[in-house]
């Protein structure tokens, strides 16, 4: 029994309330030095490195003396060492006014330092009147005092202003005196220390207390909170000279925007221990690193003046973060930190309940010294680079290696143990081998038992489970390829809001992104096996923000370099490049007979994107949707006058839906703990001939969709220059998406090989009627039987693109068969799917090279021939070798999937 469930529920809250109060004035007086030491600067003409030791020095000492106040905490109790710690750091501030010179200061700054020191202290003595079910909110609401930061920078530059730097030291030394003393009046010694009296025990020596930090594994798990504590008390000291500074405004506005990332970073911190408490400290751990990641690469642009040495002069642009989108960045950083700060404390208590003052001491203290450390890097790299923007480029690179060197961490240990070894493995790798106090809920987001198979497990359990991954998986996909064919779009409008680019310079911009999304394909197919399909999904969803954002801003102004527009459409291929991973991993979720219907769905509803972006650019291009914030319209000239077009709503305006879909992906999907495998361990599907020969099928169906989707709105503007096109664009990958998403029963019904090999037979008739109406373009219905005909190009695709795909698993399974005669059925099984699922990544991967090849291939032959039949042509001949392929390797008696397409049904689908 835990000495706390025997303590009154009022006793408790006054405990918790009475040490938030007390360490939140504490915390404000252990960053004093962020607001006046501003003056003292001036005053002593310090110079930035100076300055960041300054600033730093109370954080040192408020760290190192952590671990020794946390032991004694351990030993005396922490409301005589919460009193004694207020006390003697209040003395220091106040004599902190009587300095005159930099070592006095320096001296001086050791002494406030102490009051930094308290939240060990406060950790040991909170934890100790909750229960662990409970701990990760008490300390959670306890760490939220980290708003004393907030609280100095609200009011210091106001008293500091008014009455000088030495007034606030005197009140905030007051204050903290009185504090102490409520502190004393107010509280009871904890119940843990109440009962050791009673029953006569000793205390344990302090080198006993010392015992845990042997272990190498705690020194790990402090590393976290170096960056969710270390980085936050750092930058809360740095940010109100780099508002200063970098932006030119008042100290008291300085002050209050500051504020806005220290408010968030504490209040919430008590949110964040409740998170933990209800999910898991895993989960609330990587969102704080791929938030952080994300937003420190934000900041880490500096404001720069590109200039370009063009044909015509020199070419300007300029890349900047104002100071409201830097307020913003900077909020979402301090949310995520302190999310991340409840996280690591919320494991303390729990493993180590009898060390906690200990433990926590060392924890603290190295999250301390980042508060200490950081400061005087920032410092030095400024003087070193000259770059303010210097200090969240280093945080940037220890973000992204924290993530990196957790996850890998987790996966090498998830791989390890599947089942219900799994399920007791601790929450941070670092814990490994350590036993828990109490056993931590398993997270229901890795399934550690799936089979697809069983009839019974699907029924009650795996459908349920398998259309949730699926239905948060569609929206994703849909996004992706929103953003992997913007370019379809806005390349037709660039000309009208001043930009002067030729047809193939256009063509290429329209091309790029099918590129780069073909070649990150190759890479993605690989990756759901490797970090898990939630993890890598939550992520590429992310990654659609940086092309969204990009062309919204770089399509404002006519003078941005062609160079740049050029990157950002091999940007927009991180859409192209999800399809692959989104594939895979819906592919492991469903059994063989519903498999094709379910990959049917999530494709073809997911290329419903190509769709949606060519129907909604064109109409929230024509409105100030976003207001002041979207950017001012550009005039355009019409038959009917001057029209406003705001052409950067094409990027703007796709960029709430990517931040909700990333939001439910990674809230609602699941990882599969069996569908883990090594790149090494896919690979072998390059020694797969079937591998190579649905490469080719699938560049047929669906290299043609794609690259019919961003060829076609350029290809009919350029060959019928009379017919807005652009109105009916849409419709041509809106009935290939709903194609595929409808007809996925046929391949399973049916067979795949054979509704592939028909497929194919009406994409010959389809591009054979674009010849034929493009000889006769002058005619005046020329445009509705061209039109009609890439239609039916278009429903053919999106038939072929499902059945393709319901081949692959269906040819594994067979050939399994042949590859592992002497393994059971649930090995060829499971190896089955494993390399379909790298097999469908893969060809997707080679597919949409189609992105690129179709609409180069249309610039190409208009600038070698005048005219793009010759580009038909060739796709009229890469089609009937489609077509014999299907033919020859599959569908004729004798073919692979011969037998079982013509089988009775319950007999094809015992043989699969």
């Amino acid at each position: 029994m835990h000495a706390s469930d025997a303590v009154s529920g009022p006793a408790q809250h006054r405990a918790l309330a009475s040490s938030t109060v007390a360490f939140t004035v504490c915390f404000a007086v252990w960053t004093i030095f962020a607001i006046i030491g501003i003056q003292i600067r001036k005053d002593l003409n310090l110079s930035e490195t100076q300055f960041g030791l300054l600033v730093g020095t109370p954080i040192l000492t408020g760290s190192l003396l952590r671990v020794v106040l946390g032991i004694w905490t351990d030993r005396f109790g922490g409301r005589l060492m919460f009193v004694a710690t207020m006390l003697a750091a209040s003395a220091a501030t106040f004599l902190l006014t009587f300095a005159n010179t930099y070592p006095q200061m320096l001296l001086a700054a050791l002494g406030v330092g102490i009051a930094g020191s308290s939240f060990a202290v406060g950790v040991a003595y909170v934890s100790r009147w909750y229960p662990p079910e409970r701990q990760g909110m008490a300390l959670g609401i306890f760490g939220a005092g980290n708003v004393g930061s907030a609280v100095t920078k609200f009011f210091a530059p106001l008293v500091m202003v008014a009455f000088g730097w030495q007034t606030v030291a005197e009140i905030w030394a007051s204050v903290l005196a009185f504090t102490a003393i409520l502190l004393f009046v107010t509280t009871k010694d904890d119940p843990v220390l109440v009962a050791r009296r009673r029953s006569g025990e000793k205390p344990k020596g302090s080198w006993l207390e010392l015992e845990p930090l042997k272990n190498v594994q705690v020194w790990r798990f402090s590393l976290y909170y170096f960056f969710s504590f270390g980085a936050f008390v750092a930058l809360a000291l740095w940010l109100p000279q780099y508002l200063t500074k970098v932006y030119g405004v008042d100290i008291r506005l300085a002050g209050v925007i500051a504020a806005c990332f220290s408010v968030p970073a504490s209040l919430f911190r008590a949110y964040g221990g409740h998170l933990a408490d209800v999910y898991g400290a895993r989960r609330v751990m990587y969102w704080t690193f791929l938030v952080s990641v994300a937003a420190t690469f934000v900041l880490s642009y500096p404001a720069t003046d590109y200039v370009i040495h063009g044909v015509n002069g020199p070419i300007s642009f300029h890349a900047e973060m104002g100071v409201v989108g830097f307020t913003v960045a900077i909020f979402v950083l301090g949310f995520f930190m302190a999310m991340g700060k409840a996280a690591v404390f919320k494991h303390i208590p729990v493993y180590y309940p009898q060390h906690v003052g200990s433990v926590g001491g060392l924890v603290g203290m190295i999250g301390g010294l980042g508060g200490f450390i950081l400061p005087i890097v920032f410092g030095v790299l400024l003087d070193l680079t000259g770059l303010w923007t210097s200090c969240f480029m280093l945080l940037f690179l220890i973000a992204l290696g924290s993530l990196t060197w957790m996850h890998l961490a987790i996966r090498q240990m998830e791989r390890e143990a599947t089942g219900a070894a799994l399920e007791k493995l601790p929450a941070f790798p670092e814990l490994q081998g350590l036993e828990p106090a109490v056993v931590k809920k398993p997270s229901g987001a890795v399934l550690t038992d799936w089979r697809p198979e069983d009839k019974g497990f699907w029924q009650q359990t795996g459908r349920k489970i398998a259309r949730r991954n699926l239905w948060l998986s569609i929206p994703s996909l849909l996004l992706s390829f929103a953003i992997w064919q913007v370019w379809s779009v806005v390349v037709a409008k660039l000309p009208l809001v001043g930009f002067q680019y030729t047809t193939d310079q256009l063509f290429w911009l329209a091309a790029l992104p099918g590129l780069s999304g073909a070649t990150l394909r190759i890479f993605y197919s690989f990756m759901v096996p490797v970090f898990g399909g939630r993890l890598w999904t939550t992520l590429t969803t992310w990654s659609l923000i940086i092309p969204a954002l990009g062309i919204g801003y770089a399509v404002q102004n006519p003078e941005t370099p062609y160079v740049v527009m050029l990157m950002l459409a091999l940007l927009c291929g991180f859409g192209g490049g999800n399809f692959a991973s989104s594939v895979a991993n819906i592919s492991f979720f469903f059994p063989k007979a519903e498999k094709g219907n379910a990959l049917a769905l999530n494709s073809g509803l997911g290329n419903l994107g190509v769709s949606v972006v060519q129907f909604a650019v064109p109409l929230v291009i024509t409105a100030g949707i976003f207001g002041s914030f979207g950017g001012d319209a550009a005039m355009t000239q019409t038959p009917a006058g001057p029209v406003p077009l705001w052409l950067q709503n094409a990027g703007f305006f796709f960029v709430p839906f990517i931040v909700l879909s990333a939001l439910g992906n990674w809230f609602g999907m699941n990882d599969i703990a069996s569908a883990r495998a090594s790149f090494s361990e896919q690979a072998v599907i390059f020694q797969r001939k079937h591998n190579w020969l649905m490469c080719w099928l699938y560049t047929g169906t669906f290299g043609s969709f794609i690259g019919y989707s961003a060829g076609f709105p350029l290809l009919s503007k350029t060959l019928f220059p009379d017919v807005n096109a652009l109105q009916y664009a849409f419709l041509g990958p809106l009935v290939g998406a709903l194609s595929r998403s409808a007809t996925g029963w046929l391949a399973d019904r049916f067979g795949g090989a054979r509704v592939t090999f028909w497929a194919f037979v009406l994409m010959m008739i389809g591009v054979s009627g674009v010849l034929y109406f493009i000889g006769i373009r002058q005619e005046p219905h020329a445009f509705a039987g061209f039109f009609a005909a890439f239609l039916l190009l278009f429903l053919a695709s999106g038939v072929g693109n499902a059945s393709t795909f319901q081949m692959v698993p269906v040819i594994m399974a067979k050939e399994m068969g042949r590859l592992m005669p002497n393994a059971t059925p649930e090995v060829r099984r499971v190896q089955a799917e494993k390399e379909s699922a790298a097999i469908t990544g893969f060809i997707s991967a080679m597919a949409a090279f189609g992105a690129f090849f179709v609409p180069k291939s249309y610039g190409s032959s208009i600038a070698l021939t005048g005219g793009p039949e010759a580009a038909l042509w060739a796709f009229l001949i890469f089609y009937i070798t489609c077509l014999a392929i299907t033919w020859g390797f599959y569908c004729r008696r004798g073919g692979l999937l011969h037998d079982i397409e013509h089988a009775p049904k319950a007999t094809a689908a015992a043989s699969r």
